[in-house]
């Protein structure tokens, strides 16, 4: 498991943005943080008052574009991103 306090604040503020969208599976956030989903719930759990840790959790929870698995295709990305490496966006 890694270690939360590992990741700099704007890298967290950065999984959060990330977990809360619907579009971001948990694999990409693995791929550029090396957070698990288990991590990520727990961070988020953390990080969040427990009134938006519930909510956030109803939503995600089962949904298919948050697990690549479920997905009808296995793109990381938005169409407006070209490219993700590591942890950089490059620009439009």
């Amino acid at each position: 498991m890694t270690d939360n306090g590992n990741l700099k604040e704007q890298e967290i503020d950065r999984v959060i943005e990330m977990a809360w969208e619907d579009c971001t599976p948990f694999e990409a956030i693995e791929h550029q943080f090396g957070l698990t989903e288990k991590e990520v719930i727990a961070l988020m759990r953390n990080e969040m008052k427990a009134s938006s840790f519930r909510m956030w959790r109803a939503r995600v929870q089962g949904r298919k574009t948050k697990h690549t698995a479920l997905q009808a295709s296995d793109k990381f990305k938005s169409s407006l991103q070209r490219e993700i490496s590591g942890n950089k966006i490059s620009k439009r």
